[in-house]
């Protein structure tokens, strides 16, 4: 086995894994939330998270849930989800880990 093919063989294994798409904070959370039209405005979800005490810095539409990047009064980065017709809290992440999970929810 010449030295390039051995050096190859030893190297591939880590490419593999360094090539790997890396794995979301939210995994595949979802909300079943029905038709968008009976969604609550995102207005409204900020408010939520701002009396909570969050600062929040970005809402969007992940999949069939909103997803809420901000910080807690203490200045932890989060990532949370939440129903969007409900607008209950129903899973938060923070540095990659779940840190809260709704009681029965399993998205």
């Amino acid at each position: 086995m010449t030295k390039t093919r051995a050096l190859l063989l030893a190297v591939l294994p880590l490419l593999t894994v360094i090539a790997a798409p890396t794995a979301h904070a939210d995994g595949n959370v979802r909300c079943d939330a029905g038709p968008r039209d009976t969604w609550r405005p995102l207005a409204e979800l900020r408010k939520k998270a701002w009396m909570e005490g969050w600062t929040v810095q970005k809402t969007q539409i992940e999949g069939d849930c909103y997803e809420v990047y901000g910080r807690t009064e203490s200045g932890q980065a989060i990532e949370a989800f939440f129903h969007p017709v409900t607008l209950k809290k129903l899973v938060v992440f923070r540095r990659g880990k779940e840190i809260f999970r709704a009681p029965g929810f399993s998205g």
